[in-house]
């Protein structure tokens, strides 16, 4: 049984939800909140039965007021959304401190209102340097604003690069991941940032411990769904989700006989095999043979002007043989972070089906790009490590896609409104693979599913 410290800090985070926001009731159901000073802050245990850990202490001494609570537990839910990531396989203090920059600078925009905002204002030291980048600028809102004393004191230099991007975080444009990374960690040390108030789960068991989704699918699947809830800014920050840090990679396609024949089973199923296309099948055809019986030709028709007879004549006789029937199917590859360990043998799945797809794979993460075979075959990948299945439906809708086989984890978001509908309304396949697959999203867009070998 909860204590009742933990009883009444639960009430409390209740309280600061707007009622009825933010599928709260799902999350308490799932994940128990609990007053703990073995935390500096706030963390989630990303396990199998999760458990959010508030100190109770920091509430009191910094988020007494709804707004301030709010956004200390939703900075947290970020943590949790964004640990899914695989991009920074071990993370590093600086690292942990650019993470807090942009997710601070993120709620301060979804959340502008002077209440929500002083929750980092009230906490960070605008005159020391690297605190004030944790906060926005005391006059922040204005329609003109300066750089936090902090930033001022800094050799010259210096000062014009990291104020470049500290403007870029908090103007309407927004500042990427690969923006910070690239300046930041050039004028940050572990000891420059040693004692700096880092809010959320740091700790080796956090949300930032490797793929949420292999750890907890089911605490990942719900806090997705809260945060697509989440009332967004008017002008988003570019790389809220890590969308905008693109990378392009080489994949040395595997050979995977198990795949390839599920592959071209559900490719099959999906394919129209009435049409003319390509997806070679047995069928009847018409061959043509010499042989003694009259028949109307061209070339006949000449040599009878010639006067000649000949005593083999063209005819057609019909013949079963493998034909070309149905059209080729569009893959859609999920090249996503969660991704990574089976993209080699995927990629060599698909080139072995290469005549029964149409000549352009559809690689996507949170964006689609097109690459050919000859490409796929030189290895190329290009991914931003997120998944959406928004940017597919899209793809499909503009470019006519009547029949498409998507190849991912499953852990790509649910389809709602007109993406919906769109691949309600052509013929869709789907082949779940990994160790953990979620089949729910998809669940009620897919005429056909398949699950691939574990090995992949």
């Amino acid at each position: 049984m909860r204590s009742l410290d933990s009883a009444a800090l639960t009430d409390q985070v209740l309280d600061c939800f707007p009622s009825g926001s933010y599928a709260l009731s799902a999350l308490l159901r799932l994940m128990d909140i609990e007053a703990s000073t073995e935390v500096p802050t706030a963390a989630v245990e990303c396990k199998r039965q999760p458990r959010m850990l508030i100190n109770p202490e920091f509430v009191a001494a910094h988020a007494p007021t709804p707004e301030k609570l709010l956004m200390l537990v939703m900075h947290e839910l970020h943590h949790v959304l964004l640990g899914h990531t695989t991009l920074f396989p071990t993370l590093t203090p600086v690292q942990n401190f650019v993470f807090d920059c942009v997710i601070n600078a993120l709620l301060c925009r979804m959340f502008p209102a002077p209440e929500y905002v002083a929750f980092f204002g009230d906490l960070m030291d605008s005159t020391q340097f690297p605190h004030c980048l944790l906060g926005p600028p005391a006059d922040w809102g204005r329609a003109t604003w300066s750089l936090p004393t902090g930033i001022k004191a800094l050799p010259q230099r210096q000062r014009r690069a990291v104020g470049d991007v500290y403007r870029a975080l908090y103007s309407d444009t927004g500042a990427t991941y690969l923006e910070l990374y690239e300046i930041l960690p050039r004028y940050l040390t572990e000891e420059s940032i040693h004692g700096v108030p880092l809010l959320g789960s740091h700790h080796s068991g956090g949300a930032l411990s490797g793929p949420l989704e292999r750890r907890s699918p089911v605490l990942f699947d719900l806090v997705r769904s809260i945060v697509e809830e989440w009332p967004q800014p008017p002008d988003p920050i570019r790389g809220r989700s890590l969308s905008d840090l693109v990378t392009e990679s080489t994949v040395n396609p595997r050979t995977s006989p198990g795949s390839r024949s599920l592959l071209r089973e559900l490719i099959g199923k999906v394919a129209d095999h009435g049409a003319s296309g390509r997806i070679r099948r047995t069928g009847w055809d018409t061959v043509t043979v010499d042989g003694p019986l009259p028949a109307f030709s061209r070339r006949t028709a000449v040599q009878a002007a010639l006067g000649l007879r000949p005593l083999l004549q063209p005819n057609t006789v019909p013949q079963r043989r493998r034909v070309d029937q149905g059209q080729r199917v569009h893959v859609y590859l999920d090249v996503s972070g969660s991704m990574n360990n089976v993209r080699s043998a995927l990629y060599g799945a698909i080139l072995d089906s290469k005549e029964w797809i149409h000549p352009r794979v559809h690689l996507f993460s949170g964006r689609v790009v097109d690459v050919t075979l000859r490409e796929m075959r030189a290895g190329r990948c290009v991914s931003d490590n997120s998944t959406a299945i928004e940017c597919v439906a899209q793809h499909i809708d503009a470019h006519r896609v009547k029949r498409a086989l998507i190849v991912t984890d499953g852990f790509v978001g649910t389809p709602t409104g007109a993406h919906r509908e769109v691949l309600k309304r052509i013929r869709l396949a789907v082949a779940y693979v990994g160790h953990n697959w979620n089949a729910t999203d998809l669940a009620e867009v897919a005429n056909f599913t398949r699950r691939l070998p574990q090995g992949v």
